[in-house]
Parts: structure tokens; C-alpha cells; sequence
């Protein structure tokens, strides 16, 4: 049987830690940063960790399991 091809539209988006966890950008980043407030667009910046059932089905299009 083939090899599974590794979704590339999701390996542009996130990144798979040492440790097997799923890192990704926070949503609401795109556009209207004026209505939001400055503790919330910095908030905004940092990476965060995907949900374990998320993670795992990333995990298969990725090719990492």
C-alpha cells in the first residue's frame, strides 16, 4: 500500500514539537486590530497547543503517526 502524502496546506500552518505536541497560531489575527485592545492582540501573537483529538488527526495528515 502507498505511503500517506503529507497534507502540505497544514504543514505550512503548524509544527510538530519534540515531544509529539501540535503548535499553531491563535485565530483573529487577520484583520480589525483597532477594535481590539492591546492585551489581547499581543495575547494574540503567541502560539498555542492543539486539542488532543485535533492533534492527533493533524498528526495523520502530517505523517507523524
Amino acid at each position: 500500500m502507498p505511503k500517506q502524502k503529507t497534507h502540505k496546506g497544514l504543514s505550512k500552518r503548524v509544527k510538530v514539537t519534540a515531544r509529539g505536541k501540535v503548535r499553531r497560531k491563535k485565530a483573529g489575527m487577520g484583520h480589525l486590530m483597532s477594535s481590539k485592545n492591546a492585551k489581547r492582540r499581543r495575547q494574540l501573537t503567541n502560539p498555542a497547543l492543539a486539542k488532543t483529538a485535533t492533534a492527533n488527526t493533524m498528526k495523520i495528515k502530517l505523517g507523524c503517526k
